[in-house]
């Protein structure tokens, strides 16, 4: 049987969107991709009818759910996405045969709900570093350039492992090896032209989620 993959969706201008290279890498993997409305009510529903659930890239947390303020700096990730992902990626804790795949602002929220730290705005020697599009990353998951574009980064993991950093020491991914599949990359590995960087994860997540 194909896994049912749930991905989740932005909300932007009165639309539910995701871009189709989530998808396309999924049905690569041999995964059936299915966009995931940030509805709150459906969240039983979206975890019974789901195998795995991808956590897609978007703008920035509301770091007030945590107990600290908003950089100015920051794109503010929509209320009601955060409040839908969040509370999804809590009620996963309780199933976790359930594979995970956080990516970006995905990998965030993971590292944050796990009792990480957040930099909310790099310093710029960083943050150009991080946001030209493409650095070295190595670690468990391998070795290689990446596509990023981000301006923010976890520097404290809590309860999760660091999987990969980059060149200049940002953490890149973390993981939890409790888990059947747990991994989240800041990176964009739908985006990503290294085979065991990109694709690769898709594949091996896919794999995980198979019944």
């Amino acid at each position: 049987m194909r896994p049912i993959i749930g991905i989740t969706s932005d909300c932007f201008e009165g639309r539910f969107r995701v871009s189709k290279n989530y998808a396309m890498c999924i049905t690569i993997a041999g995964g059936i991709p299915i966009m995931l409305p940030p509805i709150l009510d459906l969240q039983e529903s979206f975890l019974d009818l789901c195998d795995g659930f991808v956590f897609t890239g978007g703008d920035d947390p509301l770091m007030e759910q945590w107990g600290i303020d908003t950089d100015p700096s920051a794109t503010p990730c929509d209320k009601v996405r955060q409040q839908f992902e969040t509370s999804m990626l809590e009620k996963l804790s309780n199933l976790p045969h359930k594979p995970v795949f956080g990516i970006c602002l995905g990998m965030q929220w993971m590292g944050l709900l796990a009792g990480g730290t957040l930099v909310q705005n790099l310093d710029l020697e960083f943050a150009e570093h991080h946001k030209k599009g493409t650095h070295l990353v190595s670690g468990e998951l391998g070795s290689g350039v990446v596509h990023t574009s981000h301006h923010q980064a976890i520097t404290e993991t809590g309860s999760l492992e660091i999987a990969a950093v980059a060149d200049d020491g940002i953490i890149e991914a973390v993981c939890d090896h409790d888990r059947k599949w747990y991994v989240g990359v800041q990176w964009h590995p739908e985006r990503t032209e290294n085979e065991v960087l990109g694709q690769g994860l898709f594949n091996s997540f896919c794999k995980a989620a198979t019944v």
